[in-house]
């Protein structure tokens, strides 16, 4: 088990790096992302490096709204939940102490939090994100 502790910038590039990788190469997510992504994605991993930065360091890098860019993904609880696991087990081999769990536990609630919301919208599809 590692003990390996999320503190810096090059910790959140290590664990972003690590899962989107992984993201890439899985048999449900890849093919969602990279068509999305295309070959974007240097600039979708640099928002991710500060996105992570901004809510486990607490260095205002990240300014944003990470929502709306997932409004209208093709995605259901299959794909939340392949996403968390694929999180929570990057997170897991790279990283423990205090900032890893609380990497899981915001993943965990963004992953919730967008899954109402895509279902909100695809049930109310007039209303604007």
């Amino acid at each position: 088990m590692t003990t390996a502790q999320i503190l810096t910038f090059d910790d959140i590039k290590l664990l972003v790096d690590t899962f989107y990788n992984r993201i890439q190469a899985d048999e449900l997510l890849g093919p969602i992302f990279n068509e999305r992504i295309k070959d974007n994605w240097p600039v979708h991993l640099e928002k991710m490096y500060r996105f992570w930065q901004t809510v486990l360091l607490e260095e205002y890098t990240y300014n944003g709204r990470p929502f709306p860019p997932h409004a209208q993904l093709p995605v259901g609880a299959e794909h939340f939940n392949q996403w968390l696991a694929l999180f929570i087990q990057t997170v897991d081999e790279l990283f423990t102490g205090d900032k890893a769990t609380e990497a899981k536990w915001r993943a965990g609630k963004m992953a919730k939090m967008f899954q109402h919301k895509i279902a909100y919208l695809k049930n109310n599809p007039f209303n604007i994100v």
